[in-house]
Order: structure tokens, then sequence, then C-alpha cells
């Protein structure tokens, strides 16, 4: 009995042995994003008002000078939208059938670090992913905390999964959060409601 305990304790170090060998020559991380929010819904006129603090550390191997965030609520936004124009390829006239009054957006962003505003802009192609510019580069092990103030127009819930029908509520995938960052790269991406969200 004795010489099985220890020959499955053997076995159980080697396998973790090679995990995290595998791991080491794979080069895998995970960033660590850390968030703090505090909100308030509107259920009047259908707004979230809120402030959000992220801790973000930079678990990767690389110096980051940007950071890549995701504003999806402006998937609902207007009919340009990628989720939108993805309806209307599969024929689909929900954005149509809920008018500019069903519309969502997220907007009253001020991104800063320390006290000090940083630049930023959505993507050309799609109102929904936001380029950060960093005032100082991002080291390898260091981290950051990005604050913002921030406002949702919650949308009508018969364009997708996030929305209101009166004063019943169905709230994701509502807050400003940094895309990945893994060993590939930035991995953003426009909301569409098909399949699921790659978040850290």
């Amino acid at each position: 009995m004795v010489y099985l305990l220890r020959f499955i304790l053997l076995i159980a170090i080697c396998c973790w042995t090679t995990v995290l060998t595998t791991a080491a020559t794979t080069g895998y991380f995970q960033q660590n994003v850390r968030y703090v929010i505090t909100v308030q819904l509107d259920d009047r006129n259908h707004f979230l008002r809120g402030d959000e603090q992220i801790t973000y550390t930079n678990n990767s191997p690389d110096t980051l000078r940007e950071l890549y965030f995701h504003l999806w609520p402006n998937a609902y936004k207007n009919e340009n939208t990628v989720l939108a124009k993805t309806y209307y390829n599969d024929m689909d006239q929900r954005f149509i059938k809920a008018g500019k009054n069903g519309y969502g957006y997220v907007d009253s962003l001020a991104f800063s670090v320390n006290g000090q505003l940083l630049s930023w802009q959505t993507l050309r192609d799609t109102e929904d992913v936001a380029l950060l510019q960093l005032i100082q580069p991002l080291l390898p092990g260091d981290s950051i905390v990005i604050s913002t103030p921030f406002r949702v127009k919650i949308p009508s819930a018969s364009i997708s999964r996030f929305g209101h029908s009166g004063n019943m509520y169905m709230i994701t995938q509502w807050y400003p959060k940094p895309a990945v960052y893994d060993r590939d790269g930035w991995k953003y991406m426009p909301y569409i409601d098909k399949g699921e969200f790659y978040s850290e």
C-alpha cells in the first residue's frame, strides 16, 4: 500500500512539473484586471451612471504603450455598428423595429491615470472598441490604475441580450473593460451576439 501511494505521488509530481514546464515554454501569461465600480440605475430614463477604477497589471513580457478597451454598449448606437450590420446581413430587422429611441450607447468617458487624462479614440471601423494612449509605458510586472466616469443608455431588449423591456432589465457587457492581451497580442473585437466574450 505504501509503495502504491509513493507511486501515485510520483506520478502527480511528474504531471504537475510537465504542466509548469509547458506553461513556461509556451509563454503563457494572463493579465490581471481588478475593477471597483460604483453605479446607479435610473429606471425612469433607462440609464446607468457610474465611476470605474481598474487596476491593470502587465504580466506579459512586453512593454505596453497603449491599451484597447471594449465599449460594448456602443454596439447598439446606430445602424452602422458591426452588430447592426450583422443583423442586416441576416435579414433581421431588430434595429429598424427598435427605432432610434431603442438604441443604446456609452458616453461621458474620461480615462485617466494618476489624475492625468489619457488621449483616446474609438476605432474607425467600430465605435465599440477604443484605443487608449498611455502617458508612460507600462513595463512588464508593473500596474496602473485607470479611472473613468461613464454613462450607459440601456437599449431596448428587443435588439439583443443587453437591454430593458419596460422596467425589466437584462444587464450584460455594460462597463468599459480592457481587451485581452495575450502572447499573440491584442484580442479586441466588436460586440456581436453570436458566441461568447473573450475577457481577462
